[in-house]
């Protein structure tokens, strides 16, 4: 199982394999499991595989389902059992009794539409199922003495269960070795502390290890594990919390409300004022309750954000939350890990400076030591191990031991020399270990200004243990490495740039080596660098200096958290990325979380998005997805809401006007799907690079609604119109189909403007579809199909006249619009 460990200078970093718990010299290969030796706990072998068959049948096994998606039958009743699909049904089966099949188009329509937006959820979970078996944390458990990677969902009651750094604890259980075990239980409690865990005491699921190792075992599996629910709900797929499906149905409840007297009226309107033909007026009432269905919005709005997983998932990034598709539309900070981000998990050492005339070759005894004390080296400390390889005999015998921790960002080591004499050694961040004003920190600088990490080695004092080791610690050496750049991180910086999304690095390392990486990066204000020792603490204040600066070095987790919080404040909707436990609690409180899918187990559990190729370089396809989904979803939004408007208008008129409706059922059939469907459908999946904008209902109303009021006043304008210009038998037929034109080219503006920005193939929509409304016009069969024939050369270039002066008015209050309350 490979780790992420953390860095001494406060980054995370891909570990080495993660060895064995009870013997620091053997190694866990990532594939074939290692046996374990003896231990004096009774416990240390783990289960035999009788014990585990045995708990399995009794059913004492962790089988808590943890879903990442809508069952394909939730799929099929979420897409076919709704509201409008209820209506429309009804009025669907009503028009094949009662009128010609070319009426009752609508139905088959929304049957198929319904049937696309069930593959492409199918389709959309298919994806996200296989990449969260990829993505799936497999803890390491103890069975006949041999340790080896299993699913959560296999683990059995009384499952010995290592630990290790960024492993989240997946089951109730009590801790059985401890090697500094620390383990972070805010996600539960709300405690920031991390909590020293020794022999005996609880764990508890959901929690998860900053620092130190151990092994725990399971005394609750399944439902019955504190916080399992939580564990479940932090990884599943859900369409919650979401502006544009909460604005959509806010939408559809106030469209309901308007539908439902405006259609009584049209039905008492047509059936028992006008006293007409029972089955005509039968189907003109369905030509105008159809239409105020904006029944297409939700479909296009489901499979866009289907599409959108689908498009992710063949980019090798998970998305746990769909909402988090539109939420990346919003972003406009990225903050930003450097390590592992910016930088390759490998490092090189370039250089070993020996300090206050230390001895060079005692230097690299202490160095040797160091690498074979800890079992879990980091990327910094496996740098280390490279250059100076243990020796295996005559070596020192190590007698105590200090992980990392965020809060001290330096690791040690206590041993007994060859000649019996005692030491103790600390690693970690020389600005942190030394005192202002120390000489050492002037050349420090020098190398931290070539974008060169520095690790300072100090000898301590006193006891390793001691509250105060690091005060009075003698430096003896500085340890220059070198990190390794990511070749597409400058080409991801830039691309935030020009797309005007500010870019915080936010590292544990010093703030000047941190710029000077990133600097080389050719990131935006990477001279700006900040010492988050020297960070305010009032939010407000810290706001301003997150704005003000690019780059944060020495950031403990809990500020990488309040940093979050302070942009959040200022109104930024803010992208986190991450991959060690410090960042979990940032990656937890950020709009959206990232995560590397080779992170820790916590990280992957909080975040929103785990990019499973552990490439930064796959963000901006991220973003810009999201920005294609939502900038396109507002669009074509304002398409569907016209219709919805001018339709409820023209029934209202009618009623008011004692008039019989314009329209039959497949007149606006046709007009729908040549001016909303098959238009929305394409523009719905065209690339999009502009950031999205709040108040989405808002927004799409400012111009649906004066768009819908015009094309609704020159219908039916023409309308009355050619009643007084048509007399005879075919009169309506005529008038109808003067009308429809009128309201097709009316339609067919509205395309136009909200297609722009036009390119080749937006200009060739929209002529397409205007050709397909032509041919209708010119082929006899489909004239009679439609019912749509203009008689004489009068009412028809009215038709077009009134049509021209609507446009005009379009333009004009479209721009109106945009300048009060901009695009």
């Amino acid at each position: 199982m490979t780790q992420r460990a953390l860095d001494s200078s406060g980054e995370q970093t891909p570990g080495s394999p993660r060895p064995a718990m009870i013997d620091a010299g053997a190694e866990l290969d990532p594939v074939h499991p290692v046996e374990l030796p003896p231990s004096g706990h009774p416990d240390a072998t783990g289960l035999t595989t009788a014990e585990v068959a045995e708990r399995v049948a009794r059913g004492e096994v962790n089988d808590v389902p943890v879903r990442s998606s809508r069952s394909v039958t939730e799929i099929v009743r979420a897409n076919v059992f709704t509201r409008f699909n209820l209506i429309i049904g009804v009025l669907w089966v009503i028009m094949l009794f009662v009128a010609p099949i070319q009426d009752s188009l609508f139905g088959f329509v929304i049957v198929a539409n319904t049937g696309i937006g069930i593959i492409q959820e199918w389709r959309a979970k298919k994806t996200l199922d296989s990449l969260a078996v990829i993505g799936e944390a497999k803890p390491t458990v103890r069975r006949d003495g041999v340790a080896a990677e299993i699913s959560t969902h296999e683990i059995v009651l009384g499952d010995v269960v290592e630990l290790g750094p960024g492993d989240k604890v997946v089951v109730d259980g009590t801790v059985a070795e401890a090697d500094s075990l620390e383990i972070d239980e805010s996600l539960l409690t709300g405690e920031a502390d991390p909590v020293l865990k020794r022999p005996g005491d609880p764990v508890m699921s959901g929690s998860f290890v900053v620092a130190g190792g151990g092994a725990f075992t399971a005394t609750k599996v399944g439902r019955e594990a504190y916080a399992a629910q939580l564990a479940e709900e932090a990884s599943r797929f859900t369409l919650v919390h979401s502006e544009l499906r909460s604005g959509i149905s806010t939408i559809l409840k106030y469209v309901t409300w308007m539908m439902v007297p405006t259609a009584i009226g049209l039905i008492i309107s047509q059936l028992v004022v006008k006293d007409n033909n029972f089955k005509d007026s039968v189907a003109r009432t369905v030509g105008g309750i159809v239409p105020m269905i904006p029944e297409g919005l939700v479909l296009l709005t489901s499979v866009a954000f289907a599409i959108g997983v689908v498009r992710l998932g063949r980019k090798q990034c998970l998305v746990q939350e769909l909402p988090a598709i539109e939420g990346l539309a919003r972003v406009d900070v990225v903050c930003l890990d450097k390590t592992g981000t910016l930088t390759e998990g490998g490092m090189d050492i370039t250089e070993v400076r020996p300090l206050n005339g230390s001895d060079e070759a005692y230097v690299h005894q202490v160095l040797r030591s160091l690498g074979s004390s800890d079992p879990r080296p980091n990327a910094s400390l496996q740098a280390i191990i490279d250059a100076y390889p243990a020796s295996g005999e005559g070596g020192w015998a190590v007698t105590g031991a200090m992980p990392f921790s965020s809060a001290r960002k330096y690791s040690g080591a206590a041993f007994t020399e060859t000649d019996g004499t005692p030491s103790a050694w600390l690693l970690g961040a020389p600005d942190v270990l030394l005192p202002d004003g120390d000489p050492a920190l002037t050349e420090i600088e020098h190398l931290n200004e070539q974008g060169l990490r520095v690790l300072l080695l100090a000898r301590v004092r006193g006891e390793l243990d001691a509250p105060d080791a690091a005060e009075g610690a003698v430096p003896t050496a500085l340890v220059v490495l070198e990190q390794r750049l990511r070749p597409d991180a400058g080409e991801t910086l830039a691309y935030f740039a020009q797309q005007n999304v500010a870019t915080k690095v936010i590292s544990g390392d010093n703030a000047v080596s941190v710029g000077a990486v990133a600097g080389k990066l050719g990131l935006a204000g990477a001279e700006n660098t900040l010492d988050a020792r020297k960070m305010p603490t009032d939010p407000d204040a810290m706001a301003t200096a997150m704005e003000e600066n690019a780059v944060f070095g020495r950031v403990t987790p809990q500020q990488k958290r309040d940093m979050v919080a302070a942009l959040q404040s200022r109104g930024h909707t803010v992208a986190m990325t991450g991959d060690g436990v410090n960042d979990v609690l940032a990656l937890k409180d950020a709009d959206i979380g990232v995560s590397m899918g080779s992170g820790s187990e916590a990280t992957r559990a909080v975040a929103q998005i785990v990019l499973l190729n552990n490439s930064f370089a796959t963000l901006p396809s991220v973003v810009a997805e999201g920005r294609r989904v939502i900038g396109n979803i507002t669009r074509v939004a304002t398409l569907f809401l016209t219709k919805t408007v001018y339709s409820v208008l023209l029934a209202i008129l009618v009623v008011c006007f004692q008039v019989e409706y314009p329209f039959l059922p497949r007149h606006l059939t046709l007009l729908s799907t040549l001016t909303i469907g098959v238009p929305a459908f394409f523009l719905a999946l065209a690339p999009n690079k502009e950031r999205a904008q709040p108040h989405f209902v808002r927004r799409v109303m400012r111009y649906a609604i004066p768009s819908g009021v015009i094309a609704a006043a020159a219908t039916f304008t023409t309308y009355l119109v050619a009643r007084h210009h048509y007399s005879g038998p075919g009169a309506l037929e005529a008038e109808t189909s003067a009308a429809t034109l009128t309201l097709f080219l009316v339609s067919m503006w509205v395309l136009a403007i909200i297609a722009r920005p036009y390119t080749w193939w937006r200009i060739g929509l929209v002529a397409a579809m205007g050709l397909g409304f032509l041919i209708v016009l010119v082929v006899p069969w489909l004239q009679d199909f439609f019912a749509l024939k203009l008689v004489g050369t009068t009412m028809p270039w009215a038709a077009v006249g009134i049509a021209v002066a609507a446009a005009a008015l379009l333009e004009f209050s479209w721009r109106l619009v945009g300048r009060r309350f901009g695009a």
